[in-house]
C-alpha cells in the first residue's frame, strides 16, 4: 500500500511485516467461588503473559518493517 511521504513528496511503498503465530487458546477458566483459587489465578497470569509477549512480537514485527516509529 503506498502512502504519500511528506518529508520527500513522493509515494513510497510500504513493507509487508513479518508473520507472527496466533496467539494460543486461553488455558485460564471462569472461577469457581467468590474469590478465584490460586491455580486459576496463575491460569490467568499465564494467559496474559502469553498474549504480552505475542502483543510485543507484533510490535517489534511492524518496527521492524518501518510500518510504526521504533
Amino acid at each position: 500500500m503506498a502512502y504519500l511521504n511528506a518529508g520527500a513528496g513522493a509515494a513510497r511503498e510500504g513493507k509487508q511485516a513479518a508473520a507472527v503465530t496466533d496467539a494460543g487458546a486461553a488455558t485460564s477458566v471462569v472461577a469457581a467461588g467468590a474469590n478465584p483459587t490460586k491455580a486459576e489465578y496463575d491460569a490467568l497470569r499465564t494467559d496474559y503473559l502469553a498474549l504480552r509477549t505475542k502483543v510485543n512480537a507484533l510490535l517489534a514485527a511492524l518496527r521492524a518493517s518501518g510500518q510504526i516509529a521504533p
